[in-house]
């Protein structure tokens, strides 16, 4: 039976990935425009980073006071001035402000207030043996809708080179269509109920019993996130851009393939999580994704370059279906958006740190360091998160003695 609350869900994490899509990749050509140096892109994407920390962790310590819908729609709010406000201020300390206190993402995935409030609202909308598949969906939605963005970067150029439109100007344009998908994203989200019987027995509250699990899992988490903040997409572009001189066009097109590969990797990581179960299918397909990594920067083709960020791609993000429902699973229900923003927001504090040193990194060389700071980094969160939590099993994976082992024919 379908779910107008999951539908709506899908639908505004639809509309939020295109703008987040685009933006990721236009935000440093915008930034490079006004005369910015690739240090200070870096400072802008870690300012970005830490705001978003910063309203992740005020929606889940105190959301449980309001209703999610109402957080959602000032969320939306926020999205909406974020985008006029990039459209229209030009100083290097302006625009820090506004990525302080907006949701400017410079990563192309969801690091947002909208996180924590969606993942408790998904789990209180569907059954426990069919969260990871939900989550799955949910994901899947983000990353098509994300690489349909990246396309969209293409827009102000081919502007430019068809009617003559100043680049620049047309670069503005494409936040002020940031700020008109935030509105429609407001408008699905005015059909969700303001309160949501899954949670009217278990209404959010903050961390109890499972406190420490969660801890052990945001510190985790942060480490894998700290590593990721040197490969936010905007960087790589920037990267792809200084090595190989690949234009945004070109780019773009790029990061739309990588995006619908890692939107079809989720309903695999769905089948692999049914069989080995959830912590080894995080880990397993995480590791190659990362040696991937450590190999691109040593690639003097740019043709090698991009068949490995593709492979990459369609491993590196099976962890993310699987770890949210993970963290779902492993708490209780009152401490679900608790949970949700506390193994987010220390993520988003930790990848707030690299991207200002990946700019630095690049500023001093082309070659590439920042993929392998950030490759080796990641392999020891997997290691770490095997050796600490293969053991720690959702319930429906104690449950059914099929999971962790081969089905036999």
């Amino acid at each position: 039976m379908r779910n107008p609350s999951v539908d709506r869900l899908l639908l505004a994490k639809a509309l939020r990935g295109f703008a987040d899509g685009f933006v990721s990749l236009l935000l440093p050509l915008h930034l490079l425009h006004l005369g910015f140096t690739p240090f200070q892109v870096g400072c802008v994407a870690t300012t970005t980073l830490l705001g978003s920390g910063a309203l992740t962790l005020l929606a889940g310590s105190h959301g449980g006071r309001y209703a999610w819908r109402t957080l959602l729609l000032a969320a939306t709010g926020l999205m909406a001035a974020t985008g006029l406000a990039l459209a229209s201020l030009e100083g290097f300390w302006p625009l820090m402000l506004v990525a302080l206190v907006g949701t400017i993402n410079p990563s192309g995935g969801d690091v947002s207030v909208f996180l924590p409030l969606e993942h408790a609202l998904l789990s209180a909308s569907v059954d426990p043996k069919r969260r990871t598949a939900a989550f799955a969906r949910y994901s899947l939605v983000g990353s098509l809708s994300a690489a349909c963005g990246a396309l969209a970067a293409g827009v102000p150029a081919l502007l430019a080179s068809s009617i003559g439109v100043d680049l620049p100007l047309a670069v503005k344009w494409m936040f002020l269509v940031y700020a008109l998908v935030a509105a429609l994203a407001a408008v699905v989200y005015r059909g969700l109920p303001r309160t949501h019987e899954g949670a009217a027995s278990a209404p959010p509250s903050r961390l109890g019993p499972s406190r420490r699990r969660v801890h052990l899992l945001a510190a985790l988490f942060s480490l894998d996130a700290f590593g990721g903040g040197f490969l936010v997409q905007s960087l790589v572009a920037l990267w792809l851009y200084q090595r190989f001189g690949l234009s945004i066009e070109a780019t773009g097109t790029l990061f739309f393939w990588t995006g619908v590969l890692t939107a079809f990797s989720y309903l695999v990581a769905v089948r692999i999580a049914d069989r080995i179960g959830l912590v080894r299918t995080m880990v397993y397909t995480h590791l190659p994704s990362s040696l991937c990594l450590l190999a691109i920067p040593f690639c003097t083709e740019v043709s090698w370059a991009i068949a490995l960020l593709l492979v990459r791609s369609t491993l590196s993000q099976m962890d993310v279906p699987t770890r949210s429902s993970y963290v779902m699973a492993v708490v209780t229900p009152p401490e679900r958006t608790a949970a949700a923003s506390v193994t987010s927001v220390p993520r988003s504090l930790a990848a707030a740190v690299s991207p200002a040193l990946a700019g630095y990194l690049l500023g001093v060389s082309a070659f590439g360091w920042p993929l392998v700071v950030g490759g080796a980094v990641k392999i020891v969160y997997d290691l770490l998160l095997l050796a600490m939590f293969s053991k720690v099993r959702p319930p429906e994976e104690r449950t059914e003695p099929h999971v962790t082992r081969v089905r036999r024919r």
